[in-house]
């Protein structure tokens, strides 16, 4: 792909890498293409980060044919920067725009416009404990008109900001509480893309849950309301025994995460058994209550491994027996070796970028 890169206006400002907030600082570049029915993907360019202009009439704002995706860049110890399964992010990206019925984009070419961006950016990807350059791949629809069709024509932006830890607590234990009257997402739905729609069906409940004093919303199955699927924006995790990690199986509401994928595939290298199964959210309060399941915890690219220690219920919590404990602490400390590259990646899972000056 040719990327044509622009030069940076008088507002560029320095590299802010000290204390860096998860989501609230951006670079000061961006990359962006165009689609058409007629000319396919074009004009891809690297120039400032800027707002969009949009009508008011643009389709996005009123169906929400919106996609995007969530992955990090990490310093390492050499001074490089390491992406983390990159390729997976931009599958899942496409997957998300074969559902909303938008426009796929070339996997090579949208990992060249992230490698680009990021070097580009690099002085900007922090070096601190648990900080990272955060990168926002988005898809957006941008036909003007207020007919219910798929457009026509689509904007693809990439946006980074460097981040902090996404939880301010750090590694340290979330609360979740159950919802049985609302639901995130239904099998035969949209819970499988990363689309917007999903985290905004969330949003209602999620402030409820914190106004109670839980941090999380622990999602059941939309149509049993018995089964457990997604805690917050991230999958989760049982650790029974100390040993063995069982995660909800894939129902086509829960999105396939990276992160969950990474710890089924690490977890046996490093001493435990993992599995994907159907759970019952009243076998797991039971199992809770017994001491049998030790540990509970959250995976995502944003939190990582975020512990859980209590779960709230019909007016009772439930409290996990180690939160966090050795298995969450485990599995945190071996996937960001491998991200941040202060280990050797035996699993290729690592795309390293060269930067200048390092």
């Amino acid at each position: 792909m040719n990327i044509t890169i622009e030069p940076l206006g008088p507002n560029a400002r320095p590299p802010l890498v000290e204390k860096p907030v998860f989501g609230k600082t951006f670079t000061n570049r961006m990359f962006s293409q165009w689609w058409t029915e007629e000319k396919g993907w074009h004009d891809a360019k690297i120039g400032p980060y800027q707002p969009l202009s949009l009508d008011p009439a643009t389709a996005v704002l009123h169906y929400a044919q919106e996609i995007f995706e969530g992955t990090k860049a990490y310093r390492r110890p050499d001074g490089h920067i390491n992406l983390f399964r990159p390729w997976e992010n931009v599958a899942r990206f496409n997957r998300s725009a074969d559902r909303m019925a938008m426009p796929q984009v070339d996997p090579e070419a949208h990992l060249e416009a992230i490698v680009a961006l990021v070097r580009l950016e690099h002085a900007w990807v922090p070096s601190g404990e648990g900080e990272s350059l955060y990168i926002r791949p988005v898809m957006i629809a941008t036909d003007v008109g207020l007919g219910v069709y798929a457009s026509k024509s689509y904007l693809h932006y990439i946006i980074v900001g460097p981040a902090g830890a996404y939880f301010s607590t750090g590694f340290k234990p979330v609360s979740v509480f159950v919802s049985d009257q609302y639901v995130r997402a239904v099998r035969g739905g949209t819970g499988a893309a990363k689309t917007g729609g999903n985290y905004a069906a969330s949003l209602r409940e999620s402030e409820r849950v914190k106004r109670l004093g839980y941090q999380q919303v622990l999602w059941l199955d939309a149509i049993e309301r018995k089964y457990i699927e997604e805690v917050g924006a991230m999958n989760i995790a049982f650790v029974y025994g100390g040993k063995h990690i069982v995660t909800p199986e894939l129902s086509g509401s829960i999105l396939e995460g990276v992160t969950r994928d990474s710890v089924l595939k690490l977890a046996p290298d490093l001493g435990y058994t993992a599995s994907e199964a159907r759970l019952a959210l009243s076998d797991v309060l039971r199992d809770i209550e017994s001491g049998e399941i030790t540990e509970v915890f959250g995976m995502g690219t944003a939190a990582v491994i975020a512990p859980v220690d209590k779960m709230g219920y019909c007016g009772k919590d439930y409290r996990v027996r180690h939160a966090p404990g050795p298995v969450a602490d485990h599995l945190f400390k071996s996937l960001t070796d491998i991200q941040y590259g202060r280990v050797t990646d035996p699993y290729r899972w690592t795309h390293k970028i060269e930067v200048d000056g390092r």
